[in-house]
């Protein structure tokens, strides 16, 4: 279970944070979020999709990792098997929120990554920011403007009627077969419908383009695919 505290450098001055990766470290999530701005590097490795939050109803883009719950395919051999690692990846075991007003730090103490022993230090010997956490101060920064812009680009592809739901039936190589059920993607054939006028609102809101990557990012289905064949082979 989480245990959420301010991140400040008095009870925390000694936390390190572990940044190798592996199952064991809480990387078992098989999709996780994403915004606009980080589909044209994320789309060269994950597939794209849109994910609805069954609480809220909200639509968020998300990517996928794997084909099922607790399944990272992108993990292997405690290293990340891609060349970009996305910021909500990146960020864990912080979360960003508000105290008064303002944006802070907050860390998951009982996340494994965290460490007394081992990993990056959260502070200097005197208290101040290591270079590590500036780093993660600036991906909370990114990631939190990224998501709010997320929530406008899903609202905008809903009332243009561009999000369909999807399924996606695998069969490996060994004969297995896996469904994959409950994440959307882009109406091409309604995409193709829309007006000028329509198209041109989305280029000035900057998401024509983040559209057309969400598309071009089906290809890494395959590399998910892959993925899969060569687990269940090694198991």
């Amino acid at each position: 279970m989480a245990t959420i505290e301010l991140l400040n450098n008095v009870d925390h001055l000694d936390v390190k944070i572990r940044t190798e990766r592996g199952l064991d470290l809480g990387d078992t999530q098989m999709f996780c979020l994403s915004f606009p701005a980080e589909f044209r590097a994320a789309q060269a490795y994950y597939p794209v999709l849109f994910y609805k939050d069954g609480n809220t109803g909200q639509f968020m883009p998300v990517l996928l990792l794997g084909f099922q719950a607790g399944e990272n395919l992108f993990v292997q051999q405690q290293k990340w098997q891609a060349g970009y690692l996305p910021l909500d990846i990146a960020r864990v075991p912080f979360t960003i929120g508000l105290q008064q007003g303002e944006r802070v730090i907050h860390l998951d103490t009982a996340h494994p990554k965290v460490s007394r022993t081992s990993g990056e230090a959260l502070f200097l010997e005197f208290g101040g920011h290591s270079p590590y956490l500036q780093q993660v101060a600036e991906q909370l920064e990114t990631l939190h403007h990224g998501l709010t812009d997320a929530k406008q680009f899903s609202q905008q592809l809903l009332a243009l009627e561009l999000i369909e739901s999807f399924v996606l039936d695998v069969t490996l190589d060994n004969g297995q077969q896996h469904s994959l059920h409950g994440f959307y993607t882009i109406n091409e054939p309604r995409l193709a419908q829309l007006s000028g006028e329509q198209l041109t609102q989305l280029q000035q809101s900057g998401y024509l383009e983040a559209i057309y990557m969400m598309l071009a990012s089906q290809a890494q289905f395959a590399r998910l695919i892959g993925f899969k064949n060569q687990q269940v082979t090694k198991n």
